[in-house]
């Protein structure tokens, strides 16, 4: 009996549910996008809630292609942020077991969902497309419900403009009506104005019924014999006729139904068949395509410019003084041999240029001309656009699996090296990377589409650009490595740049000092103050020694709870190594130095700056100075909270561009922040 284990079976309960939840979410957002994006199309209609609702579930069918990759990276991404935030996937580690074989369940549960969307794209989107694609161009097709707004015209008939200055919301009567007639044509235009109106529809939503009330009709007219007479004589007279009425009725033809597309009209479509069907297709246009080339190349050989080959073969006598005329070949060669090269650069060179000229004039007007004997010009490139659009449907079976892989094996590892659950930072990290490979796959796409790419490169681009970037994770996750570490990337920059590093105190020093911080019962404070602070946690009393000026508390409540960290064997290093006022001034005097070549890059910069290329080389040269004057910014700050974030991102940015004048301010603040730094002494 087939047994799974314990491990795989908590790893694959870790992950479905996750999966179900983002495959919704991804769903439900792109079903909104893509009402969105149609919303005018039903607005106004009067489309019935079940079409609407059939229309909707056709839409959330065809796009689970696109929701199916994302559901899956983000899933994965946060199903192993789960495990790693909660430690779980450390202890599998430590048991022995890597994480490619801990991943090895999710990795055929993710391959059995690939083959399912592979048949799901082959064998069930074909109906879902054609059934979609009908239903949505029916809809657009749908006249609007007729809506005639208050105190403007409306057009929204054919061959009709209704004016309707009032509407009675109780009676439903329209009220100083005024429409314009055009259905027998401009020249017969009839002008109808009434006091009021009732409108009232067919049930088969063919036609209006208009009853007007007291109200008058002006309409030209034409006969034959006026026209006639009018023509012959040149006069403006147009006859025309007026109406009064007391009621009147009006019968307007227009179809305000919902009328289903044929699906019949979408068989022959790409859209509408599987890999076997488009092959078939592929192959039979190919073939019909195959012939049309041949034709053309054909006609393009007798309509050629330079006709002298065929002059010369015309010139071979057919017969040999009754002798039995030489075979075919025997000619072509006799033909070949007869005919002297022809030296062009020679010849062109002896025409004058107006000659020139007119030969040029005459070459390019005759291949205009022959273009045209090019039979079928605009069903070949027809041809060639469809058998394109069948060959991307086809690849587009594939490309939805093997993006499903792709986007597991770049979720799971990334999600084992970030180590954060939830919906936070793995729905940001699976939006961005989404949006990179719609990006990628849309570019890839058009250039298949419009032929300037060969269709397996542009279909395969988004998967060929994401698939090392999985490779690469997979293999960074399987080796535990700080990929997303600040540490890591910091040490790099500081060696490329030749950042030094302040000296720490040393641990000798260190020890001196702690060794000097006196025993809680040595300090003079009251009973209840003292049990206050006694009964906080390390990190309250980590927050008073640091902000104990902005509670109201004297240096003695600070050095107290310093004192009572160290009762308690809490890790006191740090707080100890901001205290190091060589650190600080060793930070403020590298900034100083590196300021000033910062400084001389910028003037540099300035300098150049009118000319566009050396402009460029300039600012490269700038921007490492500038990125290491900040860094030795962010060192003296680092420990120093007397600034607020909003403080240092405007002066980075302020830096950036008037470098020389914040540098002066940057230093005097410096200064003032150095003298106003505590340093806890043990007196």
């Amino acid at each position: 009996m087939l047994r799974i284990k314990r491990l795989y079976t908590f790893i694959i309960q870790t992950f479905l549910p996750v999966f179900v939840m983002t495959f919704a979410i991804c769903l439900f957002i792109v079903l909104m996008q893509f009402i969105w994006r149609y919303v005018e199309d039903f607005v106004g209609k009067g489309l019935d809630n079940l079409v609407l609702a059939e229309l909707f579930l056709y839409a959330a069918l065809s796009l689970v292609p696109m929701a199916l990759p994302l559901s899956l990276l983000l899933a994965s991404l946060m199903a192993f942020g789960n495990l790693g935030e909660r430690m779980e996937l450390l202890a599998i580690k430590a048991a022995g077991v890597s994480l490619l074989k801990a991943m090895s369940p999710l990795i055929i549960l993710v391959a059995c969902i690939a083959i399912g969307g592979f048949f799901y794209q082959n064998e069930a989107m074909p109906r879902i497309q054609v059934k979609f694609r009908s239903l949505l161009l029916s809809i657009k097709q749908k006249s609007p419900e007729l809506d005639i707004p208050e105190g403007s015209f409306y057009s929204g008939i054919p061959n009709y403009s209704l004016y309707v200055k009032e509407k009675d919301k109780k009676t439903k009567m329209l009220r100083d009506v005024m429409i314009y007639d055009t259905s027998k044509g401009f020249d017969n235009m009839a002008v109808i104005v009434c006091d009021s109106a009732a409108m009232t529809g067919s049930e088969d939503k063919t036609f209006v019924l208009l009853n007007l009330y007291n109200g008058q009709q002006f309409s030209n007219f034409r006969q034959a014999d006026l026209s006639n007479t009018r023509s012959r004589n040149n006069t403006k007279f147009v006859p025309y006729s007026r109406e009064n009425f007391k009621e009147k009725e009006v019968i307007i033809s227009v179809n305000t139904g919902f009328d289903r597309m044929d699906e019949s009209n979408l068989e022959g479509t790409q859209i509408s068949k599987n890999i076997a069907q488009l092959s078939r297709s592929i192959d039979s246009m190919s073939y019909r395509l195959d012939s049309i080339n041949i034709k053309d190349r054909q006609i393009i050989g007798k309509h050629t410019y330079l006709t002298y080959r065929s002059a010369r073969e015309n010139q071979i006598p057919a017969t040999t003084g009754g002798q039995t005329p030489p075979p075919v070949e025997e000619k072509k060669a006799e033909a070949k041999a007869s005919v002297t090269p022809i030296d062009y650069d020679s010849l062109l060179s002896s025409f004058s240029r107006d000659e020139m000229m007119q030969y040029l004039s005459s070459a390019s007007n005759d291949a205009e001309n022959s273009k045209y004997n090019i039979i079928e010009r605009t069903q070949k490139k027809n041809l060639q656009k469809n058998i394109r659009f069948h060959m991307i449907e086809r690849h587009q079976k594939f490309t939805l699996s093997f993006a499903c892989l792709i986007f597991f094996f770049i979720g799971a590892p990334l999600g084992a090296i970030i180590r954060k659950g939830g919906l936070g930072m793995p729905v940001v990290v699976s939006v961005c990377l989404f949006i990179i490979y719609y990006i990628i796959n849309n570019i890839g796409y058009k250039m298949a589409r419009d032929g300037v790419w060969e269709v397996w490169q542009g279909m395969w681009l988004s998967s060929a650009v994401l698939f090392p970037l999985g490779v690469f994770l997979t293999y960074k996750a399987m080796n535990d490595s700080t990929l997303f570490n600040p540490e890591a990337y910091s040490k790099f920059f500081r060696k490329i740049l030749f950042i030094k590093s302040p000296a720490k105190i040393s641990d000798e020093d260190r020890n001196a000092i702690v060794s000097r911080i006196p025993d809680v019962s040595t300090f003079a404070i009251e009973p209840e103050t003292m049990a206050g602070l006694q009964a906080m946690d390390s990190d309250k009393l980590r927050d008073i020694i640091q902000n104990y000026s902005n509670y109201g508390y004297g240096k003695d409540i600070q050095l107290a709870s310093l004192s009572i960290l160290k009762s308690r064997g809490a890790e006191i290093n740090d707080i100890i190594d901001k205290q190091d006022k060589r650190y600080i001034d060793a930070a403020e005097s590298y900034y100083n130095a590196s300021s000033r070549l910062t400084i001389a890059a910028y003037i540099l910069f300035i300098i150049l700056f009118a000319t566009k290329l050396i402009g460029i080389a300039a600012i490269l040269i700038y921007i490492p100075f500038y990125v290491r004057s900040m860094m030795y910014y962010s060192t003296f700050y680092k420990d120093i909270k007397s600034k607020s974030r909003w403080y240092h991102i405007i002066i980075g940015i302020l830096s950036f561009t008037i470098y020389p004048l914040v540098y002066f301010f940057v230093k005097k603040e410096m200064a003032k922040d150095k003298k106003e730094l505590e340093i806890i002494t043990f007196s």
